[in-house]
């Protein structure tokens, strides 16, 4: 945390190594924030720059750790990450790292509930990801489904090690003839990628 104080209180301008430190210290509170695995962040980060995504949708902030990923990349491709976050103390210390990351401007951070929310956005989005209330993934897969364009990516979190309560869920998107789904290798928790068609 002092080094975040650190960081935010000086007015360096950008550079993606000031945000990479913010992020590796995010990681000793990786637990308590149930971030994602730094393997998934950099898979997030080098599907952003290959896309050259835009647009990127994710729902479940907590402390900002893998929106920081897609926001570096975004940074690089001019676009924009909207995050949904329900809980309002994970959704302040998102935004305080996102300032102490110098990635604020680049991010749209909502305090909301993504089940109202993600029906009042309008699409379409390159990239989605899903890493909330698992037993409403299912809810949210098809609320954006429509909002992704082809060629786009609906990621989700957690497939492996909550796959039980996943179960709905994975079984639409290994059977949804809109999407080609694959896992990523070697993610520690499990990632599910869905091509839209």
């Amino acid at each position: 945390m002092i080094l975040l104080l650190l960081l935010s209180l000086l007015a360096e301008p950008y550079s993606e190594e000031r945000a990479r430190a913010v992020l590796e210290s995010l990681r000793k509170d990786a637990r308590r924030y149930m971030s994602v695995d730094p393997e998934d962040g950099q898979f997030f980060y080098r599907l952003t720059l290959e896309l050259r995504a835009k647009r990127v949708l994710e729902i479940g902030t907590s402390a900002g750790y893998s929106g920081g990923w897609f926001a570096m990349a975004l940074r690089k491709t001019g676009g924009r990450l909207i995050t949904l976050e329900i809980d309002p103390e994970r959704h302040a210390a998102a935004l305080r790292n996102f300032e102490a990351m110098g990635l604020a401007d680049v991010v749209d951070a909502r305090l909301a509930n993504a089940l109202v929310e993600v029906a009042r956005l309008e699409g379409p989005f390159d990239i989605v990801f899903i890493d909330a209330w698992k037993p409403d993934y299912l809810r949210y897969y098809e609320l954006v489904l429509p909002k992704v364009r082809r060629g786009g990516a609906i990621l989700a979190h957690n497939t492996r090690n909550a796959a039980f309560t996943l179960k709905p869920f994975l079984e639409r998107i290994r059977n949804d003839p809109a999407v080609r789904t694959e896992f990523l290798p070697g993610s520690p928790q499990g990632l599910s990628i869905s091509w839209k068609k």
